[in-house]
C-alpha cells in the first residue's frame, strides 16, 4: 500500500490513533495502520478521520491487493483456483472485487462439499474478515454493489447506505420476481458467508453483541470456535430465552430476519446442502423458492403412513435447522407456513398476536375443521412433526415444564437423540392422582394437557410411538388412508401387535380413558352431546373418566350423530380388551381384580369374574361380601353398558359368529339389534349359540335391567309406571300395567316379546320359578329328566303345572302364578308354546283373521274353543279341551267369560272367594236357577261355555282312572253318576254280607 496513505492517516486520525493503542503501535510502511483504522471505524468518533477512513475503505476494497495481509494469506488459493493473477505492475487492471468473488464462492462450495481440496485456513480467515468489513456499506462488496446496482435502485432506493441497511433490504427481496439471478445469486453468497460468521453481518453483529457476551455465545468463551457460525449464535441465544434470560429487542429482530432467511433458503444450511442433496434432486428438485425445498423435505420425511424417507444424515441436518430456526416461537419465521395458513390465522386466531407461539397451537386446535384450508393442513404437520421431535421447540412448554423434565425426567441426563422420549415422561406423569406421587405443577400439567390433546390428531406427531409402531402399521393399516385412524387401527389389532407398539398402545388408550377429550376429533363430532348433557362433567370432571361415561349413558339421544357414536362405540369396544383401559372400573375395581381374579385382563372376562362373586355372595347371604361396594356400584354400571352390543361380551360373539353371518348380516350392531335378532331366530341357531342365547335371557328375565331394549324402548314407561319398583320386578310392574291405555303401543308390544320368551321355558319366569320351586321337581320330574338343561322346555314345565291347576295339589304360590299364566295365554295364544305347537295348522286355517288382529284380546282362543268340532288334530284337540278344563276351575282364567259375566259375579257372587271352580260353580247354579236373570251377555257366554264343556267331556279321552275320576266330577251330569256308584256300591256292600 502506498505509504501516503499512512502518512496522511497519521495527520487525519491523531487523536484517533492515540486512543486505538492496537493502531498507533503497528509497523509502519506496510499498511497494517490503514487496516487497523477500517477495522475500528464505529469506534472513531472524530468526524473528520471518521470521513477518511470511509472513504479509504471504498479505496482499499476496489482493489483485493490494497487490502492488508490479503494476498500474503490467500495467494496460493488465489492461484490455485485460477481467481485471478497476482503481480505488482500498477498498469494492471484487477476486476472489480472479482478475486474476492472467486474466493468467497470457493469457500462456501467447500461447507457443501468437503470431500474437495480445501482453503487454507489463513485465508479462508481472511475471507471472513473482508467480509467484516464490507458488512455495513453494500458499497465495499465491489462484486455485490455491481451485481445488485440495477436491484437496489428498484427495490431499496430509498434506503440509505450504511449500517448493513442495504444488504437487509436486498435479502428481504431476494425472491421477488423481479429480482434479477445475477443479483440473487451474489446475494445468496453473501448470506452463506453470514452463515458461516455471524459477524459478516453488520446488523446481526451491533445488535446482539452484549447479549452474545452475557449469555456466553461469543467464540471468546467458546475457545474451540474458530469462529461464531450463525446457528450457533441462534441457538444459544434462543435457549438462553428459553430459560427467562432477557434478549434485546434489537438482537431479537435480527434473529427473527436470520431465522426467517434460514427457512427461507435451504443453500444457506451447509449441512442441508451436502446431506440432503439426493433426497433434494430426487424428489424436491425445483422448489428453492420461499421455503419450499425445505418443506418437501419434511413431507417427505412425514412419509404416508409415517414412512419417512429421507437418509439419518439428511434428518439430524433438517432437524437441526429447524431447531436453529427456533419454529414454534414465531410461525413468521416459515414463509412457506405463513403464507398458506394467512387465511386461517385471520379468521380463527385473529386474537392472537402475530408472531406469538399461541398461534401455532391455535393453528393446531383448528386442524381439520371448517377453518382450516389444505396448504395449511400440510405445511402445519410438515412443522409439527419436526417440533415434536424436540421438545425444546415449544417455547410454551419448555418454560413450564423444565423444572419438571428435570425431577421427574432427569431431562438434563436423558439421551435426546430419542425423539420424543422428554415429551412421553412427561404424559406419563400428566394424570397422576394424589395417591401415585410424582405430579407434574399445574402449569406444566395445563401445557401437556395442550399437547397431547393437539398431537392425539395425528398419529406421526408422537415420535415414540411412531417409531415403535411402524412395522404394525404397514402391517394391519396400511388400507387405511383416512386421518386420525392410524391408532384405532392399532388399537382394533391391539392383540396382534409387536410388544413394544402393544405397550405404548396400551398406555395410550388408558390415557384416553383417564381422559376421552385427547380425542379431538371425537369430542368436536359429539360437541352437541356434551354441551346438551356433558357440560358440567366436562367442565368440572375432566380427567375422572366421567365425560365418556356420560357420552356412553346419552348415545341414544337425538342429538348424537354417527361420528360420535361410532367413535364412543370404539371406545367402548377397545375397553373389553383390557379393563384397566376404562378408567372409572380400573379405579373403583382395580384392587379387587388383583385380589379376586388375578392374571384376567380382558374386561368381559373380569366383569363376569367379579359378578359372579357378587351373586354368589348375595344367594349365600354373606355378612361381608368379597367385592368393594365401590367395585360394585361400578360394575353394575359397566354390566349394563355390556348388554348394548353383542361385541361387548366376547365370548357370546365367538359361540355365534357364524349365526350372525347367517341370519343378522344385514343387521346393524349396537342397539343389541343383534342379539335380538338372534332371540327371534332362536329355534334356528346352532347348538352352542342357542345354549348362549338361552343364558343370556334367564340373566335379563332375572335382572330385567340387563335387557337393553326393553329398558331403551320403555324408558318413559318405567318412569311413568315402575318409577318406585325395584329394579328386578321392572317386567312384573309392566305386565301389570300392559293394558293401560296410558302405555306407549312400542313398549307393549316389547313386553308381549318378552312374555312370549319368559312362558317358553319356566326358568325364563323368575316369579313362577320361584313360585312353583317345590312343585315342579314334585309333579314334572320326569319331563324334566329327559330334557336337556340349556334347551327351553317349550312351555313343557308350564304345561304339566296346568294340568294341575285348580286341583287343590299346587302350593298357593305356585297355584297363582298358574293362574296369571293361564290368564296371560287366554288373552294371547303366542304366550302357549305347547298351543302354538299342536294347533298351528288350525290357527292358521280356522282362526287367521283372529290371529293377524293387530291387539290379542283373546279371541283366537276363543275361536278353537268355538271350531273344537272341527279340529282333526288329536294333539290339538287336547290342549284346546285342556283349556276348557282350566277355565272350568276359574271363571278368572277365561277373560272372555270374566268380562262378560263381570256385572253378575260381584253382583250374585261377591261373597265367594276366587280359586278352586268356586265362582264359576256359583255362575253355573245362577244359570240352572229360574228365578234368577243374568245379564244376556254372561247368560250367552255360560250357555256356550256349558255346552263347550259337554262337548270336551264326550270327545276327551280318559287315560287312567285319575281322569275318569275327574270326568265324573265336573261333568253337569254329576249327580246322576254319582248316584249310579252309590247304588252300585252299596249293592257290592249288601252282596259281601250275604255271602259272609
Amino acid at each position: 500500500m502506498d505509504e501516503r496513505f499512512e502518512v496522511a492517516a497519521a495527520e487525519v486520525c491523531k487523536t484517533a490513533l492515540r486512543e486505538l493503542k492496537e493502531c498507533h503501535n503497528h509497523e509502519r510502511g506496510k499498511g497494517y495502520i490503514i487496516s487497523c483504522l477500517v477495522d475500528n471505524r464505529v469506534n472513531i468518533s472524530d468526524y473528520e478521520c471518521h470521513q477518511f477512513i470511509t472513504r479509504m475503505a471504498s479505496i482499499i476494497f476496489s482493489d483485493y491487493r490494497l487490502i492488508c495481509g490479503f494476498v500474503d494469506n490467500c495467494k496460493a488459493d488465489i492461484n490455485r483456483l485460477r481467481c485471478g493473477r497476482i503481480s505488482n505492475d500498477p498498469k494492471v487492471v484487477h476486476s472489480q472485487g472479482e478475486v474476492v468473488a472467486c474466493l468467497e464462492h470457493a469457500l462456501t462450495d467447500q461447507e457443501e462439499h468437503r470431500d474437495g481440496e480445501q482453503l487454507q485456513d489463513v485465508c479462508r480467515k481472511a475471507i471472513l474478515r473482508v467480509a467484516e468489513l464490507s458488512s455495513d456499506d453494500f458499497h465495499l462488496d465491489r462484486h455485490l454493489y455491481f451485481a445488485c446496482r440495477d436491484d437496489r435502485e428498484r427495490f431499496c432506493e430509498k434506503v440509505t447506505a450504511g449500517d448493513g441497511r442495504v444488504y437487509k433490504c436486498l435479502f428481504n427481496h431476494k425472491f421477488e420476481d423481479d429480482m434479477s439471478e445475477k443479483c440473487k445469486n451474489v446475494l445468496t453468497i453473501r448470506q452463506k458467508l453470514i452463515a458461516q460468521d455471524y459477524k459478516t453481518s453488520y446488523l446481526l453483529a451491533k445488535a446482539c453483541r452484549l447479549d452474545l457476551k452475557y449469555n456466553h455465545c461469543t467464540a471468546e468463551v467458546v475457545p474451540h470456535l474458530r469462529e461464531v457460525r450463525l446457528s450457533h449464535l441462534l441457538i444459544c441465544l434462543e435457549n438462553a430465552m428459553h430459560n427467562g434470560k432477557s434478549i434485546s429487542s434489537d438482537c431479537q429482530g435480527e434473529m427473527l430476519d436470520f431465522r426467517h432467511i434460514l427457512m427461507e433458503d435451504y443453500s444457506l444450511s451447509p449441512e442441508i446442502v451436502l446431506n440432503c442433496h439426493s433426497e433434494i434432486s430426487s424428489m424436491c428438485f425445483g422448489l428453492n423458492k420461499k421455503g419450499r425445498t425445505l418443506h418437501c423435505l419434511m413431507r417427505v420425511e412425514r412419509g404416508e403412513g409415517g414412512k419417512g424417507n429421507l437418509g439419518n444424515e439428511c434428518r439430524r441436518a433438517l432437524l437441526t435447522l429447524v431447531q436453529e430456526a427456533d419454529l414454534g416461537s414465531d410461525y413468521r419465521v416459515d414463509r412457506a407456513l405463513n403464507e398458506a395458513c394467512e387465511s386461517v390465522i385471520q379468521t380463527a386466531c385473529h386474537g392472537i398476536r402475530s408472531g406469538d407461539p399461541m398461534v401455532l397451537s391455535c393453528l393446531m386446535e383448528h386442524l381439520y375443521t371448517d377453518h382450516m384450508v389444505d396448504e395449511c393442513e400440510h405445511a402445519l404437520l410438515e412443522l409439527q412433526y419436526f417440533i415434536s421431535r424436540d421438545w425444546k421447540l415449544d417455547p410454551m412448554l419448555y418454560k413450564r415444564c423444565n423444572g419438571d423434565a428435570n425431577r421427574l425426567c432427569h431431562s438434563q441426563m436423558m439421551n435426546e437423540s430419542t425423539p420424543g422420549a422428554i415429551i412421553s415422561c412427561l404424559y406419563r406423569h400428566a394424570y397422576r392422582t394424589e395417591a401415585q406421587g410424582s405430579r407434574l405443577s399445574r402449569n406444566c400439567k395445563h401445557e401437556v394437557w395442550r399437547i397431547l390433546h393437539q398431537r392425539a390428531l395425528d398419529m406421526r406427531l408422537n415420535p415414540e410411538l411412531q417409531e415403535q409402531c411402524l412395522k404394525d402399521l404397514g402391517k394391519w393399516c396400511s388400507d387405511k388412508p383416512e386421518f386420525g385412524t392410524e391408532l384405532e387401527c392399532l388399537q382394533e389389532h391391539m392383540d396382534e401387535l409387536w410388544d413394544p407398539c402393544k405397550q405404548l398402545v396400551s398406555n395410550f388408550t388408558m390415557l384416553e380413558g383417564q381422559d376421552i377429550e385427547i380425542e379431538v376429533l371425537l369430542m368436536r363430532a359429539c360437541d352437541a352431546v356434551v354441551q346438551t348433557y356433558c357440560h358440567d362433567v366436562s367442565d368440572t370432571q375432566s380427567g375422572t373418566g366421567e365425560l365418556m361415561q356420560c357420552l356412553i349413558k346419552n348415545k341414544h339421544q337425538h342429538e348424537m350423530n354417527e361420528k360420535c357414536a361410532v367413535g364412543v362405540m370404539h371406545f367402548q369396544l377397545i375397553q373389553m380388551k383390557d379393563f384397566r383401559f376404562s378408567f372409572k372400573f380400573k379405579t373403583a375395581c382395580k384392587e379387587d381384580v388383583l385380589k379376586l381374579c388375578p392374571n384376567i385382563r380382558k374386561k368381559a372376562d373380569v366383569v363376569i369374574c367379579l359378578s359372579t362373586m357378587v351373586r354368589n355372595d348375595t344367594l349365600q347371604e354373606v355378612k361381608e361380601p368379597r367385592v368393594s361396594l365401590k367395585c360394585q356400584r361400578q360394575l353394575r354400571v359397566d354390566e349394563l353398558e355390556m348388554t348394548e352390543d353383542i361385541r361387548f361380551d366376547p365370548d357370546l360373539l365367538s359361540y355365534c359368529d357364524a349365526d350372525v353371518r347367517r341370519f343378522c348380516k344385514d343387521v346393524s350392531f349396537g342397539g343389541a339389534q343383534v342379539l335380538e335378532c338372534l332371540k327371534e331366530k332362536k329355534k334356528s341357531l346352532s347348538l352352542k349359540c342357542h345354549e348362549k342365547i338361552f343364558r343370556r335371557e334367564e340373566i335379563e328375565m332375572a335382572d330385567p335391567e340387563m335387557d337393553f331394549n326393553l329398558i331403551r324402548v320403555c324408558k318413559q314407561m318405567i318412569k311413568r309406571f315402575c318409577a318406585t319398583s325395584d329394579t328386578k320386578s321392572l317386567m312384573q310392574c309392566l305386565k301389570q300395567n300392559k293394558n293401560s291405555e296410558m302405555m306407549d303401543p312400542k313398549c307393549k308390544q316389547m313386553i308381549t316379546k318378552r312374555q312370549i320368551t319368559q312362558y317358553s321355558d319356566y326358568r325364563l319366569n323368575p316369579a313362577l320359578k320361584r313360585a312353583c320351586r317345590a312343585d315342579i321337581p314334585k309333579f314334572c320330574k320326569s319331563l324334566l329328566d329327559h330334557e336337556k338343561n340349556d334347551h327351553e322346555l317349550e312351555g313343557k314345565v308350564i304345561s304339566c303345572l296346568k294340568m294341575k291347576y285348580g286341583k287343590q295339589r299346587l302350593s298357593s304360590e305356585c297355584e297363582d302364578q298358574m293362574g296369571i299364566a293361564i290368564k296371560d295365554a287366554a288373552i294371547d295364544y303366542r304366550l302357549d308354546p305347547q298351543l302354538q305347537q299342536f294347533c298351528s295348522k288350525e290357527i292358521l286355517h280356522l282362526c287367521q283373521e283372529e290371529a293377524a288382529a293387530q291387539e290379542q284380546t283373546g279371541q283366537v282362543e276363543e275361536c278353537l274353543k268355538m271350531n273344537l268340532p272341527k279340529i282333526t288334530s288329536k294333539d290339538c284337540k287336547t290342549e284346546v279341551i285342556n283349556i276348557l278344563r282350566e277355565s272350568k276351575a276359574d271363571v278368572f282364567v277365561d277373560p272372555v267369560l270374566h268380562t262378560a259375566c263381570a256385572l253378575d259375579l260381584k253382583h250374585y257372587c261377591a261373597g265367594i272367594p276366587p280359586g278352586e271352580g268356586r265362582q264359576m260353580s256359583c255362575l253355573l247354579d245362577l244359570l240352572e236357577d229360574k228365578t234368577v236373570r243374568l245379564q244376556p251377555p254372561c247368560k250367552n257366554m255360560l250357555t256356550e261355555r256349558k255346552e263347550m264343556w259337554e262337548y270336551a267331556y264326550k270327545v276327551a279321552p280318559v287315560e287312567d282312572l285319575q281322569g275318569l275320576a275327574q270326568q265324573l266330577l265336573i261333568s253337569p251330569s254329576r249327580n246322576y253318576f254319582l248316584a249310579v256308584i252309590l247304588v252300585g256300591l252299596c249293592v257290592l256292600f249288601a252282596i259281601d254280607i250275604v255271602s259272609n
